[in-house]
């Protein structure tokens, strides 16, 4: 895993990217940089009775209890399934508030500050701007999908999107925490993406639109623009994919949520449960023998992504 994300991949350039492709990659990938958070949240609101310990911004309240529900329902949801409650701390932050607590650079990012801490945004800003493709560009039908869904106040914002990582960010705590084996760095982030698209799903059906139209519209576009496409060389450059090819390693984590979706659509909320289960166990596999693993403990459709992928 990569040490600490650093400012040269989130530079203004970046920012400025039509589709935001660039960016998608650090939606998954803040877990692997640990990062400190520089001050206590006394000095922050909180909630209560929620099976999560959540602080906020002054004057955020509703944002945060909104975040709050959701986060809730996600935990009590998979543990229901799984009979597990990771230990998380949410922290809905404005603007002001986001440099006091965490040292991650760029404001909008869902992301950990250490395996329990989960900070989000309160509004929308540049981050998630910066992924709105221009709809002159795009397909008519999918430019009209695009501005049905990621719309809010008549304005178009990724917001819809990001509220929803935080629930892959949440999926991070349960495997960490429950000392799961991943097997493999690819496996790790789509587990996630599983955990996700499960509970949406299952209990919030109708956000399907806003966390699935970018995913597969990355998809969509190709790999004639990457260097890496292999689940060999998502493994083995890891930290060189993830450091210095960020479009590169967007599209490995688009497509892995891609799989996800399909994984669910097949096989229904048991491929999670089973999918938890099989990652219990401590043995290291080659990639044939993890791929015949999740073909016969999990879904054959789960053992394509390293099988077929």
């Amino acid at each position: 895993m990569p040490g600490v994300v650093g400012d040269p991949i989130f530079d203004e350039k970046n920012m400025r990217s039509t589709t935001g492709i660039n960016l998608v990659c650090a939606a998954f990938l803040l877990l692997n940089g640990a990062l400190s958070a520089t001050a206590q949240f006394n000095k922050l609101d909180s909630l209560s009775g929620y099976h999560l310990k959540v602080y906020f911004s002054k004057g955020q309240k509703e944002r945060a209890t909104q975040m709050a529900i959701r986060s809730h329902n996600a935990i009590v949801y998979a543990d229901s399934l799984i009979n597990f409650r990771p230990n998380v701390s949410l922290l809905v932050l404005s603007p002001l508030d986001w440099p006091q607590y965490t040292k991650f650079p760029v404001y909008g990012m869902p992301h950990y500050t250490n395996d329990q801490t989960l900070v989000v945004a309160t509004e929308d800003n540049a981050l998630w701007k910066s992924f709105l493709p221009p709809m002159d560009q795009l397909p008519p039908s999918l430019a009209e999908q695009i501005k049905k869904v990621y719309k809010k106040d008549e304005a178009l914002t990724m917001q819809p999107f990001f509220d929803l990582l935080a629930l892959h960010e949440l999926g991070h705590a349960f495997h960490m925490q429950a000392s799961l084996n991943m097997q493999r760095k690819w496996m790790g982030e789509f587990f996630c993406n599983l955990f996700l698209h499960t509970y949406i799903a299952e209990r919030e059906p109708q956000l399907l639109p806003a966390l699935s139209i970018f995913p597969n519209m990355v998809v969509a576009g190709g790999t004639r623009d990457f260097t890496f496409t292999t689940l060999e060389q998502f493994e083995s450059k890891y930290e060189e994919i993830a450091m210095q090819h960020p479009r590169n390693y967007g599209w490995y984590q688009c497509r892995l949520h891609v799989a996800a979706g399909k994984a669910y659509d097949a096989g229904g909320k048991d491929v999670l449960v089973k999918l938890w289960r099989s990652l219990k166990s401590k043995d290291n596999r080659n990639d044939k023998e993890f791929g015949d693993q999740l073909v016969r403990e999990v879904h054959p459709v789960v053992g394509e992504v390293v099988l077929k992928w």
